[in-house]
């Protein structure tokens, strides 16, 4: 997968070679960085006082000025999920059969919500009206009748 290239170089002019190994990956791989690890190198940016510790920071972390601006900025505007890596590729489509037959459904729902409220409403009303007559409902059988 990965190819070894040896580079040469001369050290102090007088003819010796140090020679230098170096590992080149076949394809280079995208870096993606969590949004714990980006908290703690803004945190760590932020504590830098002095003169060349941001850039030694940096350097250290391997990233750009650039990154660690636009990092800032996400997080001050409080777009903390925007320092989360973002899946590439194509976005998933829905199916539109399920689609639809989601929307059927949920209108279904309403119309059975819809239902439920109007029998509600006239179990309250006969409550209601068995209370003004002086007819207690738990006494009346299945038949209509009260119990005696």
């Amino acid at each position: 997968m990965s190819e070894q290239i040896t580079t040469a170089r001369f050290t102090n002019g007088v003819g010796k070679k140090e020679k230098k190994e170096t590992e080149v990956l076949a394809k280079a791989r995208r870096r993606t960085l969590s949004t714990a690890y980006k908290m703690r190198i803004l945190a760590e940016a932020d504590e830098c006082t002095r003169h060349g510790q941001l850039g030694a920071l940096l350097r250290r972390e391997g990233l750009y000025s650039s990154s660690l601006r636009d990092w800032r900025r996400k997080r001050d505007e409080g777009a903390f999920g925007a320092l989360a890596p973002k899946k590439r590729g194509p976005k998933v489509v829905a199916d539109p059969a399920l689609v639809f037959e989601l929307a059927k459904q949920k209108k279904r729902i309403g119309q059975l919500e819809k239902k439920l409220k109007r029998a509600e409403m006239i179990i309250d009303v006969q409550k209601k009206v068995s209370a003004l007559l002086g007819v207690s409902l738990d006494a009346m059988d299945e038949t209509g009748e009260e119990n005696g």
